[in-house]
């Protein structure tokens, strides 16, 4: 009799299961075909401020909750994380969600030391980690179940009907001829507003020149206005100072980078699934792995946005021509 046990291949069972069982539902509950909109809902008409710093009404969309509901997930797991490293000090064993950010968070610190140096680690390292983990959290809350299914239903010129199921009141994929019904998500993901992420980019490029003014002092200016060699060297003192003014266009279009290349790569995963689910209609599976691939895409632009901006940092911090003000081990 052999050692090693032959694997049963359940798995493979359950998903074939789950396959014919979504195939079965979606003939019976035809499911609704997303509304695709590049702007947040307002899940209020009236606005609940007339007049936000004098910048005119703000509105309740439905991307403001996923952004508190967003801060108040990782002040929990900030605490969880306190609460079970304190624990692991007293007993020299690592416990549960301690453990994991622990290994996270020296994985990135070793990552910022190698690309910055052991001077500017410490100060580059908490933005890189911080803004990393915030728009790791942001574009994965987004895939949670019932993210942008669960909201107020509206009236709709090409709405669709609707279907009382006890204290539930839910749509019906067949578009109403008169009174028909929209649905307003309460919960959007974040990583899809561009707002949310051009703020993003504004601060991270903003403590990008902070980390250069800490490490240079005024000398960072001479980066985008260099007229060192304007009066010894005409010529190339020109050339200089025209390739500083580059320099300064180059870092202020940082932000545009910034905030489109999030925006774009999340919003193009939620374009991507509407097609793909509108495509295949009664077949569940595919739309269930591109769920999967989601995942992959909100992970990974997560850790490109805190990479490009711990990046940036560590070459703010090197003198401009060539002088080196960061340190390394």
């Amino acid at each position: 009799m052999s050692t090693a046990e032959k694997r049963r291949p359940v798995n493979r069972w359950i998903v074939l299961a789950l396959m014919i069982a979504g195939f079965l539902l979606g003939g019976i509950f035809a499911p609704v075909q997303p509304h695709i909109q590049v702007a947040a809902e307002k899940l209020m008409e009236e606005p609940f401020i007339e007049n936000f710093l004098g910048l005119g009404p703000l509105y309740l969309v439905n991307t403001l909750p996923t952004l508190a509901l967003t801060l108040i997930l990782i002040i929990w797991i900030a605490f969880s994380v306190n609460r079970a490293i304190k624990k692991s000090e007293k007993d020299l064993v690592p416990h549960g969600i301690g453990g994991v950010f622990e290994a996270l968070l020296e994985m990135l610190y070793n990552l910022t030391e190698g690309s910055a140096g052991a001077k500017w680690a410490p100060k580059i390292f908490p933005w890189f980690a911080t803004i990393m983990i915030y728009v790791l959290f942001a574009n994965l809350l987004k895939i949670v179940p019932g993210f942008e299914t669960i909201g107020v239903l509206h009236h709709s010129e090409h709405g669709y009907e609707v279907q009382h199921l006890g204290p539930i009141t839910t749509l019906v994929a067949q578009e109403a001829e008169h009174d028909g019904y929209g649905l307003i998500p309460f919960f959007r993901g974040i990583s899809v507003d561009l707002n949310f992420t051009f703020s993003l980019a504004l601060i991270a490029v903003i403590f990008i020149q902070v980390i250069g003014f800490q490490s240079q002092g005024f000398g960072y200016l001479s980066k985008f206005f260099n007229t060192r060699r304007m009066f010894t060297v005409p010529f190339f003192g020109a050339m200089d100072f025209l390739v500083g003014l580059l320099e300064l266009i180059s870092e202020l279009s940082k932000i545009l980078s910034f905030a489109f290349r999030l925006f774009g790569n999340m919003f193009a995963g939620v374009v991507l699934m509407a097609v793909v689910a509108a495509l295949l209609g009664k077949i569940t599976i595919i739309p269930s792995m591109l769920m999967m691939f989601e995942l992959f895409v909100g992970v990974i632009q997560a850790f490109v946005f805190g990479m490009l901006t711990m990046v940036f940092m560590a070459q703010a911090t090197v003198g401009h021509g060539g002088e080196e003000h960061a340190e390394s081990h």
